[in-house]
């Protein structure tokens, strides 16, 4: 009996992660040229890691102070990576995470404010935007909650299109004035060779399939 109910409890928690992967799957639109892996990993990419997500310019965030409900004040992170906010006034926000906003935020406070409670939300993550053009079967803009590779991009944008030419992708990253030209052959990654090539893009970041 006890055997019989091990292996009931065993198929049970397949069809849920059989569920789980179609799920995943359908999210992250499993298309030709996009393994089931990458899928996944795909899907994965676009949730939000708090505890490690630099806040940056248009990024969405709420803080609130407990009891002080004219504290709340919903904000958009301007271009210059500051905020405004009332007694404290202008404060750096780009570059920090949720928590070191909101301890820089309860510091600062502690002169008007005795015991202050604060929480920082994050309402929408804006900043991390890559872009990804070419023969790929999505191609456009991608808002990612934390730093992806170019795998994970493809991945995203829905997997090469049978045309494509895998070995003369480029991924095209400005710094300053100046614009890098990165190569990225699809194949010998895919092959596990040559991995340093499978970077992490940074924010702006041009995924180009030809």
């Amino acid at each position: 009996m006890a055997e019989r109910a091990v292996g009931r409890g065993t198929r049970r928690w397949r069809q849920v992660w059989g569920v789980v992967l179609g799920l995943l799957l359908a999210g992250a639109g499993c298309a030709p040229g996009l393994s089931p892996h990458s899928a996944i990993e795909a899907a994965k990419a676009q949730v939000v890691d708090v505890d490690h997500y630099l806040l940056g310019p248009e990024d969405a965030i709420e803080i609130s102070v407990w009891k002080e409900p004219e504290l709340t004040k919903q904000l958009i992170i301007r271009p210059d990576g500051k905020i405004s906010y009332p007694l404290i006034g202008e404060i750096q926000a780009a570059g920090r995470t949720v928590k070191e906003l909101r301890e820089e935020i309860s510091k600062k406070l502690e002169k008007f404010v005795t015991d202050a409670q604060v929480t920082v939300l994050l309402l929408k993550a804006q900043h991390y935007k890559i872009y990804v053009v070419g023969k790929v079967q999505k191609p456009g803009e991608f808002v990612a909650g934390r730093p992806v590779t170019v795998m994970q991009a493809l991945a995203m944008a829905g997997g090469l299109t049978p045309f494509a030419s895998p070995g003369k992708i480029v991924i095209l990253r400005k710094s300053g004035d100046q614009e890098q030209t990165l190569p990225f052959n699809y194949k010998e990654v895919a092959r596990g060779r040559n991995l340093e090539q499978n970077r992490v893009l940074l924010p702006g970041d041009v995924v180009v399939v030809p």
